[in-house]
């Protein structure tokens, strides 16, 4: 495909993070941009307020004409949309050039030095660090991240051509369409086994995506990994290793090992050694376009994150509110973990919003053995995504596996009436379905009550 002689691009899925970012980058070269998404969100008035033509409805009447033309529009889709679509049907019947968002970020990024992360958990923080550490030293890359960075103010960033960050997403086997030159696997945890059907599956698209890396590039993986790699922990002697860790005033200050030299005395603040491992792949990555370890080392402590990762939206001395996109068993054992490290003692109350009946089903067990680490625990309803639901699958299913907390399901419409009457120490949102829109809700209600 050559997107030259496209002028034209439409989104079916326009408000997804990835299809968003792609979005913003098609405006940013001078296409003509719309699309559809079945919610209106914040992040879909700010596509609008950039003259992004957007409806919300399953109707090709609401395509403007300019859209119609074959011959110089491209339809970007998410698979997270139904093939029954009613407007992906009728590009699909009538001959337009049609590709997965996957598919177009590989085309857009074949042509410069590419750095993709992978991982079942930590791709957002990690690309987003990246990309913090490559602009803070100068470097020309264009960046396509998976949440919006508290750094940039948005998912994409545009300092120049020379190279690609992006986040290598095994949903779908997405990132097999990628053509990295550097890239690194955070983790290979169970994950998406509606679409791999068993974790063996699952690691086999790992072990085929760092396959794909350059002949001369590298390859980062976290220390313990099934994987070949250069090896990245904390006091595990891995080949970029951190060492010497304590926490002052809420950062991390620590040593930093490389296979050349070590680094005394750096300091990051985002809170979590997930965190922490995710910043020293993002470092060992950035080496590879020529920095120097003592710049990038100076940008690591200046990060500031990413939204819905571990954000602090309340930080008192009295009460703390933190919310996070964890919504696997293994990102709610890290969020617990960061809490207990930050936070020593607080009673803690955490708002889970579980994603997926299937992912619900799959890890039910493993959801309530983490989930009952915290003191106590609000349980909204499933939040469906793409999926229809599973008989019998519920929150007060899951609630029924619960041990040794104090547990409820509640409403949407409850939930500050409840935190306030149960007045936590530490509050904790979690989930990656529409819960990270009542955050707003809680912050307003709750910042001037401490």
């Amino acid at each position: 495909m050559d997107l030259k002689r496209i002028h034209n691009v439409y989104f079916i899925g326009i408000g997804g993070i990835g299809m968003s970012a792609l979005a913003r980058y098609f405006k940013f070269i001078g296409k003509n941009v719309a699309g559809y998404d079945k919610t209106q969100t914040p992040l879909t008035e700010e596509l609008s307020g950039l003259d992004m033509d957007i409806h919300y409805q399953d109707d090709i009447n609401d395509i403007a004409d300019l859209f119609k033309n074959k011959e110089n529009t491209l339809v970007v889709y998410t698979p997270a949309v139904s093939v029954e679509h009613t407007e992906y049907q009728y590009f699909l019947n009538n001959s337009f050039e049609i590709k997965k968002r996957s598919e177009v970020l590989g085309l857009i990024t074949k042509g410069s030095f590419c750095l993709a992360v992978a991982g079942t958990h930590g791709k957002t923080t990690t690309t987003s660090i990246l990309a913090h550490l490559l602009k803070e030293t100068g470097v020309s890359f264009t960046g396509f991240l998976g949440g919006i960075s508290e750094d940039f103010n948005s998912n994409f960033v545009f300092e120049g051509t020379d190279y690609s960050v992006v986040e290598a997403d095994e949903f779908d086997r997405s990132f097999l369409r990628l053509f990295p030159n550097v890239a690194c696997v955070t983790s290979m945890d169970a994950d998406h086994l509606d679409i791999y059907g068993n974790p063996e599956e699952l690691q086999k698209s790992f072990v085929e995506f760092a396959n794909r890396v350059a002949p001369d590039g590298a390859l980062f993986v976290r220390k313990g990994l099934p994987l070949a790699g250069i090896s990245y922990g904390i006091d595990d002697n891995a080949d970029y290793c951190i060492t010497n860790l304590k926490i002052e005033n809420g950062s991390y200050i620590f040593d930093l090992k490389t296979p050349d030299a070590t680094l005394i005395d750096v300091k990051f603040s985002k809170p979590g050694r997930h965190n922490l491992l995710n910043g020293l792949v993002a470092f060992a990555m950035a080496l590879r376009t020529g920095v120097s370890a003592d710049k990038l080392s100076g940008a690591l402590a200046t990060f500031k994150g990413v939204q819905r990762r571990f954000s602090y939206k309340i930080k008192n001395e009295d009460f703390v509110f933190i919310d996070d996109y964890a919504h696997h068993p293994t990102e709610i054992d890290a969020v617990y973990d960061a809490v207990a490290e930050m936070h020593p003692n607080k009673r803690t109350l955490a708002i889970f919003q579980p994603h997926l009946f299937s992912r619900t089903r799959d890890f039910g067990n493993e959801f309530s053995k983490s989930l009952s680490k915290f003191d106590s625990i609000l349980l909204l309803d499933i939040y469906p995504a793409r999926e229809k639901p599973i008989e019998g699958i519920t929150s007060e299913w899951l609630l029924g596996k619960m041990k040794g907390a104090q547990v409820k399901t509640i409403q949407k419409t409850k939930l500050i009436n409840e935190i306030k009457e149960q007045n936590p120490q530490v509050l904790i949102t979690m989930g990656a379905g529409d819960i990270g829109l009542e955050v707003s809700k809680i912050t307003k209600e709750l910042q001037h009550a401490y």
